[in-house]
């Protein structure tokens, strides 16, 4: 196996570790909020505490990354959340649980800037977007994984027992990532002269930060900020409110919440199939097209799907509306990446950290506004549609991106 595949494989177990962590407190949220008499508007905000420290600390992360590598950056972070998954398990309160979500937050916002700026290193341009597809398919798997350990052990347990143990998993993982990984593959003892051409040269000269002044105005950068603000407002519902929707809206029973593993599950097979099909359509379309044509179609499936979850009375449909909602949306993630290492090539992770620094603001707003919709609507269907209209427009928004319009020229 080459070493950047090993590398991949690597990167693959901590989006496992950073979505079992993240999903945890989704599935356990029906317990908390009965146990910590937790009104659906304070849930709205516990849920966006985690979003907008993600934001806050996106772009300082991503940045911190291109100057001394995602090898200290990474190993730093991962310890630093899986303390405070820890921690959620002591809660007793509404009011307790605030800062410790927000510093959750703070540290998982530096996972993907930080594997972006390590694929943009370890990886040849028309092999990223598949790249990202496997890391962000992991992801699907670590939140396809969360009910099936968190159920049994809340059952068991209790609800903090779920977050005492998850917690451990990332400090194994950051170990030995330290001790294996190096930030170039010419670092790296092992890495053959034959690898090291197919890889290409590294992005090197990190040590100089974004030039900010010329990135924003950039008018492709604020429309990927503005797609990804989109996208993300759609996508946080099932990291945030999923479950809740499930048992409260859809009368599922804790032992039916097994049964929510089937977005994630389809969302791990649609970043997979995005990310190869992106990279096969920039070989027949181009750069430009091959993108686009990939991320409107899988956003506007998403949107589809959406109302057809609204339109149904059948639970168990419901649930298969949104894992294929979940999918269409997944189906274009790996590009939306692809296109920040397009633009941003040696800034990659700066970049990635605007992008997704935009996409956390609308996580939070959706969160919030979830909980506030549902109070006032007396219906957990009805926030549902301006989630559709959200992934709709950002589907539109992919026309005005352009991945060969590099973000500072070379």
């Amino acid at each position: 196996m080459s070493y950047r595949h090993r590398v991949l494989g690597m990167l693959f177990l901590l989006s496992i570790v950073t979505y079992i962590d993240r999903v945890c407190i989704s599935v356990a949220g029906p317990r908390m909020q009965a146990d910590l008499d937790i009104s659906p508007e304070q849930w709205g905000w516990v849920v966006g505490m985690f979003a907008i420290a993600y934001a806050a600390f996106e772009i300082p992360s991503g940045t911190l990354g291109d100057r001394i590598g995602p090898r200290k950056v990474l190993t730093r972070i991962v310890i630093w959340w899986s303390a405070f998954t820890s921690l959620t398990g002591f809660a007793t309160s509404f009011a307790m649980l605030l800062p410790i979500r927000f510093l959750f937050g703070a540290g998982e916002a530096g996972a993907y800037p930080n594997s972006s700026s390590s694929i943009s290193r370890w990886f040849p341009v028309v092999e990223r977007a598949r790249a990202h597809g496997i890391v962000w398919m992991a992801s699907r798997i670590g939140g396809a994984l969360s009910p099936f350990l968190v159920v049994p052990i809340q059952q068991a347990y209790g609800w903090r027992a779920a977050f005492f143990t998850f917690g451990i998993l990332g400090v194994i993982w950051s170990v030995a990532w330290y001790t294996w990984y190096r930030d170039y593959p010419s670092e790296k003892s092992g890495v053959t002269a034959e690898e090291l051409a197919e890889i290409g040269t590294a992005p090197r000269g990190a040590h100089h930060g974004l030039p900010w002044s010329i990135a924003l105005r950039s008018k492709n950068l604020w429309f990927i900020m503005l797609m990804y603000f989109t996208y993300c407002y759609g996508s946080f519902f099932f990291l945030s409110w999923l479950h809740t929707y499930l048992v409260k809206g859809r009368g599922f029973s804790e032992k039916d919440l097994l049964l929510s593993t089937l977005p994630f599950v389809l969302g791990a097979i649609a970043n997979g199939a995005g990310g190869y099909t992106s990279d096969a359509m920039v070989k027949k379309l181009g750069l430009k097209w091959g993108r686009r044509s990939v991320a409107m179609a899988g956003l506007s499936a998403s949107a589809i799907f959406t109302v057809a979850t609204v339109l149904t009375e059948h639970k168990i449909l419901a649930l298969v509306f949104l894992a294929l909602s979940y999918a269409g949306s997944d189906f274009m993630l790996p590009t939306a990446w692809a296109v920040c290492l397009d633009v941003g090539r040696k800034y990659a992770g700066a970049v990635t950290g605007t992008m997704n620094t935009a996409g956390q603001i609308g996580s939070f707003i959706s969160s919030v506004l979830f909980g506030y919709f549902v109070t006032m609507s007396n219906s957990y269907d009805i926030p549902l549609l301006p989630i559709a209209a959200m992934l709709a427009i950002s589907a539109l928004l992919w026309l005005k991106i352009d991945p060969t319009e590099q973000l500072i020229p070379s």
